[in-house]
């Protein structure tokens, strides 16, 4: 069979198709045409390289769609190794296994020389060593360029810098084993050296690639040159003049041009942009806006140049008319307007695409989506730490990083996948009833023998042997890295599986099966990992799924896509919608480095970081000609306002200065062609209007109301009776926190416990009543509290009252000794006549000779002042009253001698003695019993907030009285319930 020839000129040959047109459709168009004439087994000797997977299959389903013919070998630029160049090179190692290695070597480095980096920076330094290794072999640049470069270093910066890149030398030896980059540059080298000897004779073309990487920039150069070799550049432009590609001639101002790539290619085969051919005779769909936009792309220095080319610009209304500009108010209101769009062009059935790297945008427009049921083919998916299986497996992991706390314990246990087999829902059940007696009764920290004491209590002992695995997970040490993995794995299918090990779907699904896949690489390449810590791997494992993606296992819309930026050359939609137009986001800001800077990087011939705006700019310039386009920005994020994307700003600066061209009536145009959309947006999230609540103060019945009530809730009585209502009527309590944090009520309460123990002991004994003793006895007792800095300063507070405490203390026993017996005493007053009771426990009550009564209450806060104690917090008066009704067992004062706060604060303790004088024990009783009296009329409403200190106080009910929707000022509805 003869050598198909599709060229008869010599190379070096480049062709260009123009912005927006369908490139691969306009590819096998080209070729086609090439080709007619010619035997039907012609095409088949073709060699095409594509820089995707997503173009090599978009141009496969092409040829299969007809006319029917053979296919061309589609190959991709990134793979040049034949199965006879395989078999000369060593096989590359996998990424993984690199980066493992990688990880070792600093990690050892690290350990040698801690002031080099903290620890926590060891997989994000040895991620970016591995990326600049990646980098350097693939732009040909070895390690001597870089050690070489010429650096005053007055830091010291550059020496640290050189002590990893030393580690690392054994990479660039000839014999040492390739990595992926390294192995496509030898592979390049191979097959140059043997086109050098016997070039091909058959067609090869490169399509699609833009030649931003070294070794396929050299690859593009050598088939260019081949006998019948050709490139086809995507998205030339055709209306820059000569001038201008002339000037893109020095990466470090030239490299953001999104032509830059290909002024590059250019002269270094000696052509000029007129020698670039059109491969097909495919027209732009808008190429009247492709010379506008042209123009605004222009680069900085050459700018002025729109003042002379502008006026020759076609009218821009009409050039523009396709063209929707959206600057929505927020984030949000852009990512509805943006799924408005798409669900129209679903319903239209217009093909359409969105194009953004702020992946948070796109999660936001595919959840809005999903209220219509529309599920777009998401190019991207899912991270993968970010789905079930994932998630799952990141929590398994930090149980080796700490001890064991509620928090991620319950976490572990209410996941899906936890106890997927059988019983799950007594599973479920069982979780729940340990969080409600952990937020009861506190257990920050399990362990198996309160986990066990708790199965019994609850009569579910196997369960909680079960779950008690999770605590002793917890393996400070280093571990090789191979340990890690195999208890990981093996502990999450346990848990997975549940107490009797039924087999369970960790690994189902999709998401599953690409967890699988990872897990099994690690396991696999483990071997070459170091030893390392619990929190080292953990944050190994967490990078590691952080680069990998889950597609969307649902079926997608077959019309609705969301595409990176890379893809806009992909297929030729009706409808693009450019989102995210902000700078940092399109385009994104540069990754910080943190071995090169900007000069050195371009003396060391590596890429700059302006490379990635170019190839930004290179993809707007693609997708902003497609035939209708949305351009869409948020104008402000987080609160903040934005800045619009460089183009934008070029395109909008450039219209606006070209009135004769009718540039501001265009841009007018393009925004009022948003505005129903914002409109839209703005109506589908707009609140059902509704009356704002009155405050309210229900009437329950009276045989629904509390008939007993504490002292201590007498206050709350007063100050907010709908706390009264809604906690002892509707029987509604607040759960309490799952870590109960070391707050104002746990102090209170090991307070009250230390000198509970303070005094019994120094009563038997009255030579313990030192200030050294009270401390010892508080140490004792803080050393239960699971956090080493609050019993620090909790002892601290101790320590600063505790000498005033004892002198007072002998004081209060010349007045009345104190007996054990009356210490948290509770006792219970009745009020027959109402049918109520009031209960309260009093912290301490002394007797003195005379029979008259001492009552004493602890205060670790400050204590009430007097007027308060008359209007509102009278639980030290109540407590004296019902000394005087009986209400305590075996206490008959005669009288009340003293009722005292005794005030625990540091800085300020003292004693604050309760009017008694102005509030006689008969009186507070009688103004008790007037108040329930109240409370026990039908007509008597539980009034929400009716008199607390300040306007700012919270209240454990105000989301349910709903307050907000009115304030203190407002008058209480009564309503009478039934």
């Amino acid at each position: 069979m003869s050598e198909t020839k599709i060229f008869s000129a010599s190379g070096p040959r480049l062709y260009g198709l123009p912005s927006g047109v369908d490139f691969p459709a306009a590819l096998i168009e080209g070729l086609r045409a090439r080709l007619e004439g010619q035997p039907p087994e012609a095409i088949a000797q073709v060699e095409l390289y594509v820089n995707t997977d997503r173009m090599r299959r978009r141009l496969r389903s092409l040829f299969d769609a007809g006319p029917a013919s053979l296919l061309p070998k589609i190959r991709l630029v990134t793979d040049l190794a034949d199965p006879l160049t395989r078999a000369q090179l060593p096989a590359p190692v996998p990424p993984l296994r690199r980066r493992l290695e990688l990880t070792g070597l600093v990690s050892a480095l690290l350990e040698s020389a801690p002031e080099l980096a903290p620890r926590a920076a060891l997989f994000d330094l040895s991620d970016s060593l591995a990326t600049l290794m990646e980098e350097m072999h693939g732009e040909n640049v070895p390690p001597d360029a870089v050690a070489g470069l010429d650096v005053t270093d007055q830091s010291g910066h550059w020496d640290r810098a050189l002590r990893f890149f030393n580690i690392v030398q054994q990479y660039f030896q000839d014999d040492s084993a390739p990595d992926a980059q390294a192995f496509t540059r030898r592979a390049l080298a191979l097959r140059l050296a043997q086109w050098e000897l016997d070039p091909p004779q058959h067609p090869i073309l490169i399509a699609g690639s833009t030649g931003s990487r070294g070794t396929t920039h050299a690859f593009m150069r050598a088939v260019s040159r081949l006998p019948q070799g050709a490139v086809i550049l995507p998205g030339f432009d055709t209306d820059m003049p000569q001038n201008v590609w002339d000037m893109l001639n020095d990466p470090l101002t030239g490299e953001d041009h999104p032509q830059y790539r290909f002024a590059k290619l250019m002269r270094e085969l000696d052509l000029n942009p007129s020698a670039v051919r059109d491969w097909a005779e495919t027209q732009a769909p808008a190429p009247e806006r492709n010379r506008v936009v042209s123009l605004a792309l222009r680069p900085a220095p050459v700018t002025h140049q729109w003042l002379s080319e502008g006026p020759k610009l076609p009218d821009l209304p009409t050039a523009m008319e396709d063209v929707t500009l959206l600057e929505a108010p927020s984030l949000r209101e852009e990512a509805l307007a943006i799924a408005l769009r798409l669900r129209q062009a679903a319903i239209d059935g217009t093909e359409a695409a969105l194009i953004t790297p702020d992946r948070m945008l796109t999660r936001q427009v595919t959840s809005a989506l999903n209220h219509w049921g529309i599920v777009p083919d998401d190019s991207a998916g899912i991270p993968a730490q970010l789905t079930p299986p994932g998630r799952f497996l990141r929590l398994v992991a930090d149980l080796f990083t700490r001890p064991l706390a509620a928090d991620l314990m319950l976490s572990l246990l209410k996941h899906p996948l936890c106890h997927k087999g059988k019983d799950r829902g007594q599973h479920l059940l069982n979780t729940r009833d340990l969080e409600l007696s952990i937020r009861r009764d506190g257990m920050p920290y399990p362990t198996p023998e309160t986990l066990a004491e708790w199965g019994t209590k609850a009569e579910r002992p196997a369960w909680a042997e079960w779950i008690a695995q999770l605590c002793t997970q917890h393996h400070p040490a280093p571990r090789p890295l191979s340990e890690w993995v195999e208890t990981h794995l093996t502990l999450a299918e346990a848990l997975v599986a549940g107490p009797d090990g039924t087999p369970a779907p960790l690994w189902d699904e999709v998401a599953g099966r690409r967890l699988r896949q990872i897990t099994e690489t690690l396991r696999a390449e483990a071997e070459n990992g170091t030893a390392m810590s619990a929190r080292d791997y953990a944050d190994l494992f967490q990078a590691l799924l952080s680069r990998e993606e889950v597609r969307n296992p649902d079926t997608p819309h077959p019309r609705i896509r969301i595409w990176g930026t890379l893809e806009a050359r992909v297929a030729g939609p009706e409808l693009l919608i450019l989102a995210g137009l902000n700078e940092g986001s399109w385009p994104e800001s540069p990754a910080a480095d943190p071995w090169l800077n900007r000069r050195m990087r371009a003396e060391a011939g590596l890429l700059l970081p302006e490379r990635r705006i170019g190839l930004s700019a290179h993809d707007f310039q693609q997708a902003v000609a497609a035939p209708q386009v949305w351009l869409t920005r948020a104008m402000k994020s987080d609160d903040a306002e934005t800045v619009p994307s460089r183009w934008i700003n070029r395109l909008v600066n450039l219209m606006n200065g070209l009135p004769d061209r009718h540039g501001e009536e265009a841009l007018t145009q393009m925004r009022d062609r948003a505005k129903p959309w914002l409109a839209l947006a703005r109506a589908s999230e707009a609140p059902i209007h509704a009356e704002p609540a009155v405050r309210p103060s229900p009437a329950p019945p009276v045989d629904a109301r509390p008939t007993q009530l504490s002292v201590t809730a007498i206050k709350r009585l007063v100050r907010d009776p709908y706390a009264i209502y809604a906690n002892k009527v509707l029987n509604l309590k607040p759960l309490d926190p799952l870590m109960q944090a070391p707050d104002a009520l746990m102090r209170g309460i090991l307070t009250h416990k230390v000198i509970e123990d303070f005094i019994r002991e120094t009563v038997s004994d009255p030579a313990q009543l030192t200030p050294e003793r009270l401390r010892e006895i508080a140490a004792t007792e803080l050393a239960r509290i699971p956090f080493p800095t609050v019993r620090t300063l909790w002892q601290a507070r101790v320590d600063r009252f505790s000498g005033w405490f004892v002198a007072s203390e002998a004081e209060r026993r010349q007045r009345a000794a104190p007996q054990e017996a009356n210490f948290e005493i509770t006792g219970q007053a009745e009020l027959p006549m109402l049918g109520f009771t009031l209960t309260g426990t009093a912290d301490r009550i002394d007797m003195d000779e005379r029979g008259g009564a001492h009552v004493y209450d602890y205060k670790t806060g400050g204590a009430p002042t007097e007027s308060q104690q008359k209007t509102f917090d009278k639980q030290l008066l109540l407590e004296a009253a019902m000394l005087l009704q009986g209400a305590f067992p075996n206490l008959k004062p005669r009288h009340i001698a003293a009722a005292t706060y005794i005030q625990l604060k540091p800085g300020d303790p003292k004693e604050i003695p309760a009017p008694l004088d102005d509030c006689p024990p008969d009186q507070t009783w009688a103004e008790f019993t007037a108040l329930i009296a109240a409370y026990m009329q039908a007509d008597k409403g539980y009034t929400a907030r009716r008199a607390l200190m300040k306007d700012t106080d919270h209240a454990d009910y105000d989301h349910l009285s709903r307050f907000g929707e009115w304030d203190v000022t407002a008058e209480a509805k009564l309503d009478p319930l039934t």
